[in-house]
């Protein structure tokens, strides 16, 4: 990295965002998980418009950039902060964490429908690879099933991201000249509506006052939401939004870490391995199609090549050819390339 305090950085960053879950599950406690979307819906927002205000960032008055900041809110923040709420309620944060690691999958797939191209053959092989690791989770052939309705709205959470996130792309990146944080700050704005409206689903029930649950919600629309996005944004300025992303392959490893250490829940060896293909499945979507071979030139080509070749003959010794990335810098090559995912559709948005 060019500025090594980002290691750092990214560390934090998966902390924050693979902790998300354990402090949904430990929110739980006291909270219904509309309240929990809407806690952290409202801190996140005051974290990011206080960072527009010390930067000097102005947010958007166009209606237009607004009407597609509402959906995006709808599908990138609230609806699914809300199903991944409800989903852990009888799931475990450790799997919520490896279920919300298929967003990338959803993610490419929608892009697919959306753009009705031909995808090259390794972006198909890898959706591929990724939905067999999500059925080797659930096992359905098993006579227990990890199918519920908990790992459904998990799932439904996954899916609404990936919308959202081609949406975003298409309808606000680099379209109406907003740098990545004003439109994060204006899209919590937005969420904070949807929260509110969400409160009748199971939000008026009285709020039960324990410390726990009410400081892991705190902590989850503070630093989960608002600090962690403005880290994200740091690296992204410092180091591209490609590194940037590469916190996509470690948060289901920290999810499932916290919950095996603090919770004590099991995750089995199935689940791992899941995981384990899933996480394939992405970097095969990521891959770069094989450059065409170039055309046989024509005889005037030939001809002209043949002209120009004694003036443009270099008055140096050719260059050794550059030699392929061998062990650990072909596997870095390898997970940056797969986390151009998020970087492509989904850099402006506080992921999870």
């Amino acid at each position: 990295m060019n500025n090594p305090a980002n290691y750092l950085r990214l560390g934090a960053l998966a902390l924050l965002w693979g902790s998300s879950f354990l402090l949904i599950k430990l929110a739980l406690a006291a909270l219904a998980p509309t309240q929990i979307a809407l806690t952290r819906i409202v801190l996140g927002a005051l974290v990011l418009l206080a960072l527009c205000a010390a930067r000097g960032l102005r947010l958007s008055r166009d209606r237009a950039v607004w009407r597609h900041i509402a959906v995006a809110a709808l599908l990138g923040s609230a609806l699914p902060w809300v199903l991944f709420g409800i989903g852990e309620q009888t799931v475990d944060s450790g799997l919520t964490g490896v279920l919300n690691a298929t967003t990338p999958l959803w993610t490419v797939l929608v892009g697919l429908l959306v753009s009705r191209e031909a995808p090259p053959p390794a972006r198909i092989g890898g959706l591929l690879l990724g939905f067999l690791g999500v059925m080797l989770i659930f096992a359905p052939w098993q006579g227990t099933s990890m199918l519920s309705w908990g790992v459904l709205a998990c799932l439904g959470a996954a899916v609404s991201y990936g919308i959202s996130y081609v949406y975003i792309a298409r309808n606000l990146t680099g379209q109406h000249g907003l740098p990545p944080l004003a439109l994060a700050a204006m899209q919590l704005t937005a969420a904070t509506g949807y929260g509110v409206i969400s409160l009748p689903i199971d939000g008026l029930r009285p709020v039960q006052w324990d410390l726990l649950a009410m400081g892991s919600v705190a902590v989850l629309g503070i630093f989960g939401t608002g600090l962690a996005f403005a880290l994200n944004y740091r690296i992204i300025s410092d180091e591209g939004a490609t590194t940037a992303s590469t916190v996509t392959y470690l948060m289901p490893i920290v999810s499932v870490l916290l919950g095996w250490l603090l919770l004590d829940e099991e995750i089995g060896l199935r689940v791992l391995l899941g995981m384990a293909v899933v996480l394939t499945g992405v970097l095969l979507t990521r891959r770069s199609p094989d450059p065409k071979t170039p055309a046989a030139p024509t005889n005037q080509e030939e001809e002209m090549s043949e002209a120009t070749a004694v003036e443009e003959r270099p008055t140096t010794e050719a260059l050794p050819p550059v030699e392929e990335p061998k062990g650990w810098a072909r596997f870095q090559l390898a997970l940056l390339r797969g986390s151009q995912l998020y970087a492509d559709l989904a850099t402006n948005h506080p992921m999870k």
